[in-house]
């Protein structure tokens, strides 16, 4: 598998990021947290998992929420352009050995094909999607729109992205364009050589993932879940809702230098992190886009006007990691 995917032409075997499902230890304050503070809507239940949506994503959910004894991401779901795409993308993966198998779906997909990235976590990639059918008191003024907008706490619009940890990014980077055919946009360069994160996309987003280290030194941890809003106002609003309901905020409001997204991460009751973000309107629209390579000094000057990335942003993950007493 070649890893400098500058040489090959993007494959968009791969539509978009689908859903991803968190585990939970408290699932009662994690649901509340997520439909009522957050804003998301329930659409439906299966077993000990839950499955919600932004008010405009059009799948059946975005997502799944299950019950644990732990945290962290149990999976992450990506759906393809078509049947065929998703052969191909089957293909290349068992090809580089970390392939789980086919299992028959969920309740918001049809069929879908596991695999492992090197640092553990599971992928899964679909093409058979159920898509959301509001009912009556959920349909929206507009067509073109999945969902009436309700307004409801924070009222995210959309799933944007996720950010994984890997104790190496260079290994994470070189799955994702074999697997998924993902493009690095974005990465930063540790002044040892490695690289310090990675930020990839899909499609025309300027990212749906990101890969940064972990310095724990554990394996397949998570980092967070970011849903999108339409406009600066609305993460300033979001930060407000937070502080009325006794949400800890970690950091932001504020602009990040990579990718230009403005942000706010809070921690959802059972501690997995979240992101509420303005990822304003870049694209990638250039077919033979160039990764833009930040350095080490360039990264400790901090965020877009300065702010310090905090100590927890590079050592908070889930599931947690065990510390001796």
């Amino acid at each position: 598998m070649k890893s400098n995917q500058l040489t090959e032409e993007p494959c968009f075997d791969v539509a978009h990021l689908g859903h991803l499902e968190l585990l939970t230890n408290r699932p009662e304050e994690s649901l509340d947290f997520f439909v009522n503070v957050y804003g998301l809507t329930e659409s439906g239940r299966e077993g000990d998992s839950v499955y919600l949506r932004g008010w405009d994503d059009y799948e059946f959910h975005t997502l799944k929420l299950t019950a644990s004894n732990t945290t962290g991401m149990a999976h992450v779901g990506y759906r393809t352009s078509s049947p065929a795409a998703l052969e191909r993308r089957v293909a290349a993966i068992e090809a580089m050995g970390c392939g789980i198998g086919w299992n028959e779906g969920d309740l918001g997909h049809g069929r879908a094909y596991r695999f492992r990235s090197p640092d553990g976590q599971v992928f899964e990639l679909y093409y058979d999607t159920r898509k959301y059918e509001p009912p009556e008191g959920e349909r929206p003024a507009l067509k073109n729109v999945a969902q009436r907008f309700h307004g409801r706490g924070a009222a995210v619009r959309r799933l944007d992205h996720f950010n994984l940890l890997a104790t190496d990014v260079s290994q994470m980077r070189d799955f994702m364009i074999g697997a998924l055919g993902s493009r690095v946009t974005e990465q930063i360069r540790l002044d040892n050589g490695r690289l310090g994160g990675c930020w990839f996309t899909v499609n025309n987003k300027s990212y749906d993932m990101a890969v940064t280290e972990d310095h724990s030194g554990a394996h397949g941890r998570f980092h967070h879940i970011t849903y999108a809003v339409d406009q600066r106002d609305d993460v300033l609003r979001a930060a407000d809702i937070f502080l009325e309901n006794g949400v800890f905020i970690e950091t932001g409001p504020h602009k990040h230098a990579i990718q230009g997204t403005f942000f706010l991460y809070v921690y959802e009751p059972a501690g997995n992190r979240v992101e509420v973000a303005n990822a304003g309107a870049r694209l990638i629209l250039q077919p033979d886009w160039q990764p833009i390579t930040w350095t080490e000094a360039e990264r400790k000057k901090g965020q877009a006007w300065g702010l310090k990335t905090i100590p927890s942003f590079h050592s908070h993950g889930t599931p947690p990691v065990e510390t001796s007493k």
